[in-house]
Protein backbone atom coordinates (compact mmCIF):
# COMPACT_ATOMS: atom_id res chain seq x y z
CA UNK A 1 0.00 0.00 0.00
CA UNK A 2 2.78 2.37 0.84
CA UNK A 3 4.07 2.23 -2.73
CA UNK A 4 0.69 3.10 -4.21
CA UNK A 5 0.65 6.45 -2.44
CA UNK A 6 3.45 7.58 -4.74
CA UNK A 7 0.90 7.46 -7.55
CA UNK A 8 -0.51 10.72 -6.18
CA UNK A 9 2.62 12.49 -7.39
CA UNK A 10 1.99 11.62 -11.05
CA UNK A 11 -0.83 14.13 -11.74
CA UNK A 12 1.09 16.81 -9.84
CA UNK A 13 4.15 16.19 -11.98
CA UNK A 14 1.99 16.16 -15.10
CA UNK A 15 0.56 19.58 -14.28
CA UNK A 16 3.95 20.94 -13.22
CA UNK A 17 6.13 19.61 -16.05
CA UNK A 18 3.61 19.21 -18.87
CA UNK A 19 3.37 22.89 -19.87
CA UNK A 20 7.09 23.02 -20.63
CA UNK A 21 6.63 20.44 -23.39
CA UNK A 22 3.03 20.96 -24.50
CA UNK A 23 2.73 24.76 -24.71
CA UNK A 24 1.24 24.95 -28.23
CA UNK A 25 -2.11 25.88 -29.61
CA UNK A 26 -2.22 23.17 -32.24
CA UNK A 27 -3.07 20.31 -32.40
CA UNK A 28 -6.55 20.46 -30.97
CA UNK A 29 -7.74 17.65 -28.72
CA UNK A 30 -11.53 17.45 -28.38
CA UNK A 31 -11.71 21.06 -29.54
CA UNK A 32 -9.28 22.30 -26.88
CA UNK A 33 -5.72 23.51 -27.38
CA UNK A 34 -3.17 20.85 -26.51
CA UNK A 35 -2.07 22.39 -23.19
CA UNK A 36 -5.61 22.93 -21.93
CA UNK A 37 -6.59 19.37 -22.88
CA UNK A 38 -3.49 18.08 -21.06
CA UNK A 39 -4.40 19.97 -17.88
CA UNK A 40 -8.00 18.72 -18.02
CA UNK A 41 -6.79 15.13 -18.41
CA UNK A 42 -4.40 15.61 -15.48
CA UNK A 43 -7.25 16.81 -13.26
CA UNK A 44 -9.41 13.83 -14.30
CA UNK A 45 -6.39 11.56 -13.78
CA UNK A 46 -6.02 12.95 -10.26
CA UNK A 47 -9.52 11.73 -9.43
CA UNK A 48 -8.79 8.31 -10.90
CA UNK A 49 -5.50 7.97 -8.99
CA UNK A 50 -7.11 9.04 -5.71
CA UNK A 51 -9.90 6.49 -6.27
CA UNK A 52 -7.34 3.71 -6.79
CA UNK A 53 -5.44 4.73 -3.66
CA UNK A 54 -8.66 4.86 -1.64
CA UNK A 55 -9.88 1.46 -2.84
CA UNK A 56 -6.57 -0.27 -2.13
CA UNK A 57 -6.09 1.25 1.32
CA UNK A 58 -6.72 -1.46 3.95
CA UNK A 59 -7.85 1.11 6.55
CA UNK A 60 -10.92 1.90 4.44
CA UNK A 61 -12.30 -1.63 4.57
CA UNK A 62 -15.16 -2.26 6.92
CA UNK A 63 -14.97 -5.26 9.23
CA UNK A 64 -16.97 -8.34 8.24
CA UNK A 65 -18.66 -8.66 11.65
CA UNK A 66 -19.71 -5.32 13.23
CA UNK A 67 -19.85 -6.81 16.75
Amino acid sequence: MRNLRWLAALPFLGILIGPFFLNRVEPFVLGLPLLLAWLVFCVIGTSAVMAVIYLTDPQNRSPEDPR
